[in-house]
């Protein structure tokens, strides 16, 4: 009576796994924001924090690198920090990423839409 059925019931499970993903996604965006990469140059003269979303969230800087004549290494020392963070912040989430693609059972290698 309802033999063609059987690949609605496959779609149906497909939906379902594509909403299952789709809160995880939800889930590890709230986490990235909550996560924190501390970025640093100058032998940790200069911090700076960021999310592993690559939201820059902070700077610290040791005042005895500040010299009037020293201002475009100080410069430097920032950038450094920052694209540190950055970086950092990249790598944390895309680790973050592979474990969740492995969690729902897809390769770890896959690459997401996001």
């Amino acid at each position: 009576m309802l033999k063609g059925l059987g690949s609605l019931g496959d779609m149906g499970k497909m939906m379902k796994a594509a909403q299952e993903m789709q809160g995880k996604m939800a889930e590890m965006q709230e986490e990235l924001g909550r996560i924190v990469v501390i970025g640093e140059s100058g032998a940790g003269l200069v911090k700076a924090r960021a999310t592993a979303k690559g939201e820059l969230t902070g700077l610290d800087i040791d005042p005895s690198i500040f010299n009037g004549d020293d201002k475009e290494m100080v410069e430097d020392l920032i950038l450094a920090a920052i694209k540190d963070a950055q970086s950092k912040a990249a790598e944390r989430s895309q680790d973050e990423m592979r474990k969740m693609t492995e969690s729902l059972g897809l390769p770890a290698d896959m690459k997401m839409p996001f």
